[in-house]
């Protein structure tokens, strides 16, 4: 073939190519792979209480799987629950393994550069808690009272650095020992996280731990992967409209013994 005979069918393919590339449809968003395959697959906490653990029936339970539940339910959709560990949560994200990681997952800088997150769907936080008839909205109001920390919890750490000289810290050397000092009677007060405070509701004590102030805020995000806008904006749209028809504070209750904070 001759040069210009060749030049010219080079020409026509790559304009051939470039037309094809420019009326060809963008890669589709996976909130549009999800409705055409007619699944969600979440990865939930598979040994975290209260967010997702294994019920009687070994099938995932949880704050974490009811949300999951939620969001398949409003999209209409089957849910497909794969449970993760903290190390391989964003791995099966990134490998598109999952579409969406539901499992108490905090937002770092450091994650933001790999990952998307939604808006907040759950309270995670470490705080002052008592019974109702403790009259305590900040650390001042701790003075002369008997705080009960697990020993060299971030609440221990915190708490030590803001109350008055007369506050009485009692450590113990785990959860359960913070616990059961509250349950006795030993102390009147306990810094904790939710989610023990969660537990402690959950033996039904005749003094119930109600939250009095916030000591850390670290609330739970759903993870996404980048560059899926429409994904992202519908899954903050319906933890939007779960927040205002109550279904997000009906799973708070459910597995945490109280509604969703209300500067949350």
């Amino acid at each position: 073939m001759k040069l210009p005979r060749l030049l010219s069918v080079l020409c026509t393919s790559l304009l051939a190519v470039s037309a094809l590339t420019l009326t060809s449809p963008a890669r589709a968003d996976a909130l549009d792979d999800i409705i055409a395959a007619k699944t969600l697959r979440v990865a939930v906490p598979q040994d975290f209480p209260p967010f997702g653990s294994a019920g009687p029936d070994l099938r995932p339970v949880g704050y974490d799987i009811d949300m999951a539940k939620y969001l398949a339910n409003k999209l209409g959709v089957v849910l497909e629950l794969i449970p993760v560990t903290s190390a391989n949560r964003i791995p099966y994200l990134t490998t598109r393994k999952v579409d969406l990681v539901i499992s108490s997952l905090g937002k770092s800088p450091e994650r933001a550069q790999v990952i998307d997150f939604s808006d907040a769907y759950a309270p995670f936080y470490n705080g002052v808690f008592g019974p109702a008839n403790e009259k305590v909205t900040q650390a001042s109001d701790l003075a002369g009272k008997t705080v009960g920390v697990t020993r060299g919890a971030i609440e221990d750490i915190e708490l030590s650095k803001i109350v008055p000289a007369s506050t009485v810290i009692k450590r113990y050397e785990d959860n359960n020992g913070t616990i059961s000092a509250f349950l006795s009677g030993q102390v009147e007060l306990i810094a904790s996280g939710n989610v023990v405070a969660a537990a402690i509701l959950a033996k039904n004590p005749p003094k119930k731990p109600e939250p009095k102030f916030l000591i850390k805020d670290s609330p739970c995000y759903i993870g996404l992967n980048k560059g899926e806008p429409r994904l992202l904006a519908k899954v903050n749209e319906l933890i939007a409209q779960g927040r205002k028809d109550g279904s997000l504070d009906r799973i708070s209750t459910q597995w945490l013994g109280t509604k969703l904070p209300a500067s949350f």
